[in-house]
This record gives C-alpha cells, sequence and structure tokens, in this order.
C-alpha cells in the first residue's frame, strides 16, 4: 500500500498500517518527513506526487490501494488524485481539510473521501451527549454504538425482549465485565454492568442508549 503525504494523518495511517503488518509505501515532497520516517516504513521516498510520471517510477500505479493524506496543499492533493485516478489499479483514500475539497474529490471519482477533523467532531459530539462510550456512523443513516444496557434490556433472555421489533435495533455483541467481546444470540442475557454493540438507524441507535 501507498500513503502519500506523511503529516499527522497520513503518518498515522502508515504507521498503523505497518503495526499491522502492511508493507507500506510513504511519499512525501518534504525531506525532513522522509527522514522522520526512515526506518518505520518498508520505503519511504522523497518525490513529488503531483507528477503521473514520477508515480509511474514508484510502481505505485500497481499498488491495490493508496491513500492521499495531504492536506494543507489543496493544489497537490487534488493533482495527486487526478493522477492516480489515470491508473486502472488503485482504490484511492483522500484526506480533505474542507467541504469544497470533498466536494472535488468527489467529482473526480475519489472512491473514498475522508474528513478527518468533521468526522471525529461529530463522533465526539455524540459522545459528550449522553451515555454512548463510542459511536460510528456509516451511510443511508446507519450507527453502530457502544453503550451500557438499559434497564429495560436487562436481565432477560434478548429473544424475550424482542428489542428489534419494539425499538427497530439489533444487539449484535456483548463484552462482560472483565471479558471479551462476543456475538449476541437469542439466549443472551444483558447485566447492567456490561457492555453493548447496538446497530440501526440513527435516530433510533441513538434513542435506545438514552433509555434510562
Amino acid at each position: 500500500m501507498a500513503v502519500i503525504g506523511l503529516g499527522r494523518f497520513g503518518g498515522a495511517v502508515a504507521r498503523e498500517l505497518e503495526s499491522q503488518g502492511t508493507q507500506v509505501l510513504g511519499i512525501d515532497n518534504d525531506a525532513d518527513k522522509v527522514q522522520a520516517f526512515n526506518g518505520l516504513l518498508t520505503h519511504v521516498v522523497r518525490a513529488d506526487s503531483t507528477k503521473e510520471e514520477v508515480l509511474r517510477q514508484l510502481s505505485v500505479h500497481e499498488f491495490d490501494r493508496v491513500v492521499v493524506g495531504i492536506g494543507t496543499d489543496i493544489e497537490a492533493s487534488i493533482l495527486t488524485a487526478s493522477r492516480l485516478l489515470k491508473f486502472v489499479t488503485p482504490i484511492i483514500w483522500a484526506k480533505a481539510i474542507s467541504e469544497p475539497h470533498a466536494e472535488i474529490l468527489e467529482q473526480l471519482g475519489v472512491q473514498h473521501v475522508v474528513r478527518p477533523e468533521n468526522d471525529m467532531g461529530r463522533r465526539i459530539a455524540h459522545l459528550v451527549r449522553g451515555a454512548m462510550l463510542d459511536y460510528v456512523e456509516f451511510e443511508d443513516n446507519f450507527v453502530m454504538i457502544r453503550t451500557s444496557p438499559p434497564s429495560i434490556a436487562q436481565d432477560r433472555p434478548l429473544e424475550v425482549l424482542q428489542l428489534r421489533s419494539k425499538f427497530n435495533i439489533t444487539v449484535v455483541a456483548v463484552k462482560r465485565r472483565g471479558g471479551v467481546w462476543e456475538h449476541t444470540t437469542g439466549q443472551t442475557v444483558l447485566y447492567d454492568d456490561d457492555q453493548i454493540i447496538v446497530q440501526g438507524s440513527k435516530g433510533k441507535a441513538e434513542a435506545f442508549s438514552a433509555l434510562v
């Protein structure tokens, strides 16, 4: 996998990928950043990613996935993405620092546009509002929430509670105190000190997690 732009976002992605055993080619036009990642990634090079011939020389067109982490230089981000889109193979993930930036990347045809600050702000806003311990929002108004089971969902098997028909949500996993995450079944009984993963539409899942 290639990560272009080794700033705060791109660098974090590259390090995490390496820690998970993925070989990473890091690319940046800043010599200091390249030096900082020397030895931390499989390969790291200083190069101008806005030039198609440079990307080809680095065999980026042969990678399955490419992350464009360039944020501060919007022109370089857009030019890099447009060069990558000429290639057949890579699936592109690109960072956007504003809505206009994201809109341009999406119009170019970038498959995955990431808005880290915006996404994190929305996530934190949901967490500080109530009993949610973690919050992930997907497309089409679908969310997964980590929370504690409300009293109405405790002490009886899930098949008896019929939470899906009553609240239009599904409890998909449970973690006991000191235990590990496990998939729920109809026979699963939830208790006050459990943690659960709830999935469903945004409004329904949030409403369920807010129950006392």
